[in-house]
């Protein structure tokens, strides 16, 4: 048995058993069409259910949330995926009923099913953080767990929630990571683990406030020794040291970071507890009435938007990117999707790429930049899928998701 604190795939052997497999496929989704924009997520699974392919496999996902434009049925799911595996994935257009239960019983071993997406069903919305007790009465839980033999949970990117299909069945039957889940928490808890030097962390891209927290937790339990900020986290650290970046740069901050004086407040005092350890850049890309205008910070135009960082902060933060043992990187260095604007980001993220450390790398924004400048998992030793979930796990917040499944290793544990 796994040495880990839950239950992996290795630890049972799943041929001919009935399977709940809770994964998250929640993507971007065309409005109009209804098209599937980003499939990332659904190919993030794939290992998973290949290791199911003799097992019966009942899926649960969820889409978007009740009044957002994407919060559609799981039809057009069950067919991408059918489409990905070159297997038929059949959909079910219900949760717990009679029907979907005769479907999941008259099923034979490597048949897949989708079942209708789990939001648009009350108790899993209502009674999401509501204790173990009150999940395990619903109908979802009741009614599911006499048709399956185990629970693979392989949603990490939702594992920071306490929704019903997520943690509802952790004493019902064994729950098992999924591939997915157990590479991810493996993968982030080694570059906790990487003895060296100098483990480092680049924080960018515009979610300032998850940032400043991250950075806070991991700074005072020494899972950081240095910090290099881009972007709008760097825009906040530069104006909490004390410099004015005028109303234009400011007015985008306030837009992105809605609590935008307490977490500046935060930032001052990191800089008072750890100054030295957290870098801001040094120079500037701005936007000149249309043009490309370069200046230090020491020439700092309030009138121009920063757009990207310059060439003096890219070659400092290279150079201590080359000697880091271990390397997070959350977030662009600027607004990468212009071409004009680019050039930080694809400096710092390809020094990265290249540097020996041991590199994790996460976020909804940072992916779709290693994506764009064909970064793979080839060069990053760990890209997660968790925009939230790894924000949440790095804070060292309360992970549900993973919680349960320790719950049920060590009730099942002598199975």
């Amino acid at each position: 048995m796994s040495q880990l604190p839950f239950f992996t795939l290795n630890d049972f052997d799943l041929v001919g058993k009935s399977v709940l497999l809770r994964v998250d496929i929640n993507s971007p989704i065309d409005p109009k069409t209804g098209n599937i924009l980003d499939d990332a997520r659904f190919r993030a699974h794939q290992e998973t259910i290949e290791a199911l392919s003799k097992s019966k496999v009942i899926i649960l996902a969820h889409q978007s949330r009740p009044g957002k434009n994407d919060f559609v049925s799981l039809r057009a799911h069950a067919s991408h995926l059918s489409n990905l595996l070159k297997r038929r994935v059949k959909f079910v257009s219900g949760l717990f009923d009679d029907d979907t239960l005769e479907e999941i019983d008259s099923a034979d071993s490597g048949d897949i099913l989708m079942l209708e997406n789990t939001r648009f069903f009350s108790e899993e919305v209502v009674l999401a953080e509501e204790k173990l007790e009150v999940m395990e009465k619903t109908h979802i839980v009741r009614n599911l767990s006499g048709h399956a033999d185990y629970f693979v949970n392989d949603a990490f990117a939702a594992a920071h929630r306490s929704n019903v299909t997520l943690v509802g069945f952790s004493q019902m039957m064994p729950n098992i990571a999924g591939k997915l889940m157990e590479n991810e928490i493996v993968g982030i808890e080694r570059f906790f683990s990487v003895k060296g030097k100098m483990r480092i962390g680049i924080f960018g891209g515009a979610k300032a406030d998850d940032s400043i927290k991250i950075i806070d937790k991991m700074l005072k339990e020494g899972k950081l020794d240095k910090v290099l900020t881009g972007g709008l986290v760097g825009h906040i650290f530069i104006i909490a040291g004390g410099m004015d970046m005028g109303k234009k740069n400011e007015d985008v901050i306030r837009k992105e970071v809605g609590n935008y004086e307490n977490v500046l407040k935060e930032a001052e005092k990191l800089l008072h507890e750890y100054g030295e350890q957290i870098l801001t850049p040094k120079d500037f890309l701005g936007n000149e009435n249309g043009k490309v205008k370069h200046y230090k910070i020491d020439d700092f135009r309030k009138d121009i938007p920063a757009m990207d960082i310059g060439v003096d902060t890219i070659a400092e933060y290279a150079s201590i990117i080359k000697n880091s043992d271990a390397i997070m990187l959350n977030g662009p260095m600027g607004v990468f999707e212009l071409e004009d604007y680019s050039s930080g980001t694809e400096e710092i993220f390809s020094t990265i790429a290249k540097s020996p450390g041991y590199k994790v790398a996460g976020g909804g924004h940072t992916l779709a930049a290693l994506e764009r400048m064909g970064i793979g998992e080839s060069d990053i030793d760990h890209i997660s899928t968790g925009g939230g979930a790894l924000i949440s796990y790095l804070a060292g917040e309360p992970m549900p998701g993973i919680d349960s499944l320790a719950i049920s290793k060590k009730k099942f544990g002598g199975m």
